[in-house]
Order: structure tokens, then sequence, then C-alpha cells
């Protein structure tokens, strides 16, 4: 059993640390705590409008990170990028469905060949780093039962899906064919300050955040009564950094989760009150929608809890109170 409440500062402190898509919303929140933490940080992004990067992201950083404009598939680019770290988090990744399903060869390109190119360069130049890989629930599908634990069968509904679960194992794989210290986390529902909120190719509740704040209609699709569970950006950090650290998480794949569920017609309420404005209608899902949508879902979150002592701290209502504080006043730089 490890020790529910590890010395980060101990573990990444002077270490060399790397972070694949280090300007979008869970990784610079990553690179934010990083450098609180002492460690040095180089950050790898794009910066591709429709990806998620956005330099704003880095406010605060300025001569406490190093930010590297380059695109994980280049195979040259990370054969030299990777040299010399003790950790890399991959968080490069494309997450729209619907532009998976739209051009599925671009989210084949990121979400499985880039990864092959990160992996491939960490075998040949830095097989002692340990890398922690960004899933996502989105590869159980619909679930066939709740909560949803880690021997689930996998069986995505969307390109994304079918690419993230092809990555997932790439880094397993690697893990147990080429010693290359790995693990991978089944994000779900992350939220909270720096995500992307202008349009839904992040997550739906960025886009109704931005919606309740500009005085639009928030649009709840279907009958809204589709449960969800969500993570605060926070305890998703958190839960990177404790993988990371704990040798008992390499060739393991954990899923995290909440103590709450809550469904859409009752968030939107939520987020409305939190607010103190805003309005929301219940609609159709649109046509290109329905077939992709999963339907209820919540994460078993016992295993990373039970071998990394990592449970969720931050409630829905005060993680959804800090976001729209956050974005009341930063608003300009993400709309």
């Amino acid at each position: 059993m490890t020790n529910l409440t590890p010395d980060l500062h101990a573990a990444f402190a002077g270490s060399h640390v790397l972070i694949t898509g280090g300007a979008g919303f869970i990784g610079a929140n990553l690179a934010h705590r990083l450098a609180d933490l002492d460690a040095h940080v180089t950050i790898v992004d794009s910066l591709v409008p429709e990806y998620g990067g956005n330099l704003r992201n880095l406010d605060g950083l300025d001569g406490r990170v190093r930010l590297n404009i380059a695109d994980v598939r280049d195979q040259h680019s990370m054969n030299y990028l990777v040299q010399g770290h003790d950790y890399l988090f991959n968080l490069a990744g494309q997450t729209s469905h619907m532009d998976s399903m739209r051009d599925p060869y671009t989210d084949l390109e990121i979400n499985c060949r880039a990864q092959l190119s990160i992996l491939e360069a960490c075998r040949k130049q830095s097989t002692g780093i340990k890398v922690v890989y960004a899933s996502t629930r989105q590869i159980y599908g619909k679930p066939d039962y709740l909560p949803v634990d880690e021997r689930h069968l996998v069986h995505p509904t969307d390109v994304n899906g079918i690419n993230k679960m092809a990555g997932e194992w790439y880094h397993i794989l690697y893990n147990n064919i080429y010693g290359i210290k790995g693990c991978a986390l089944r994000l779900t529902n992350t939220y909270g300050p720096r995500m992307r909120v202008k349009d839904a190719r992040q997550t739906f509740l960025g886009v109704w955040i931005k919606q309740v704040l500009s005085g639009e209609t928030v649009q709840i699709w279907g009958d809204g009564l589709q449960i969800r569970d969500f993570t605060y950006v926070d305890d998703c950090v958190e839960a990177l950094l404790r993988a990371a650290m704990e040798p008992g998480a390499y060739g393991q794949i954990f899923n995290l989760g909440s103590d709450e569920t809550i469904n859409l017609r009752d968030l939107a309420a939520l987020l409305i009150s939190l607010a103190g404005e805003g309005h929301a209608e219940i609609i159709p899902f649109p046509a290109d929608r329905k077939p992709i949508d999963i339907g209820d879902y919540y994460g078993d979150y016992r295993l990373i809890q039970g071998r990394l002592g990592w449970t969720p701290t931050i409630r829905l209502r005060e993680g959804l109170a800090r976001t729209l504080a956050f974005y009341r006043a930063n608003q300009a730089h993400y709309w």
C-alpha cells in the first residue's frame, strides 16, 4: 500500500519533466503544479488552433518552464526532446469526437501515429523515462454496467475512442516489451480553469460555461437525464503526479472518477444557480450526435484509490464556482 500522502516535492524537485500538449488545458495546469514543486519543466505543443493549446494558459510561468513549439508526429523533434528527462506526461492528442468522425485520418495521425513517434523516441533515446498517458473513459463506449471499472469491455462508439484505445495500449505494450515504464489514466469529464470553452472540442461543460456567462441559452440534448461524473482539474493533476512517482503504477490502467454523479438537467441548473444568471432548454439530439452518445456513465475509481491512494477532493459545486470565477476574470483570453 502506497503512502496516502506522498511527498510530491521530494519526488519532483530538481527532476526533468516533459509535457506533451503542455499548453493545453490539463497540461498547463500540470505545468503550473510542477513548477511549484521545483521541477525543470519542458512543454511541447504544436499550438494548432483546433487542439486546445493557448499561450494564455502559461501566464505566470515566465522563466519557470521552457516552451518548445513542435508537433509530436515529428520523429526528429521527439528524438531530441525526450533526451535527459525523468518523466513524460503524454497529454498531446485530438479530443473532439465529432472531428474524429468528420476527419478520421487526422485523428489516426495524432492519436495513434504520434503516440508511436513518442514511444519510439523514448525507446531509442531515453529508456529510463517514466511515461504517464492521458487516456479517456470514451473507450468504454456505452456502458454494460455501472459504475464502470477497468475490467469492463472496451467498445468505443467513435473513431476518437478507437484511436485513443490504440494509443493507450501502445504505452502498455512498450512498458511490457521494451521496459519503457508507463501507465495510463482513463480520464472522465475533466473541467476547471484553462479548459477550452469557445467550442465543444474538449468538453460540453466548457461551452455551457461560456453560454451562461455570455447570456446565451444552454442547450441540453436528449431528455437531459443522462448521468455523468466529473473530475476537477486539480484532482486530475494529483492523479497524474501520483501515477508518475509510484513504481506500482507501471504497466497499469486506472480509471478516475468521482463520489458524485449528476444528470445533465441538474448540472445545468446547478451551473446557472452558481452563476446567478443564464437559462437552459432541452432540445432533441443533433442527428450526428445521437449515434455516438453513450447514455449514462460514471466510473469506479477504487483501483487507483487502493494502489496510489488517490481520491477526488474537490466537490462539484466548489469546482464549478472556481471555474466560473476564473472565466469571469479571464474571458477575453478564452472566448
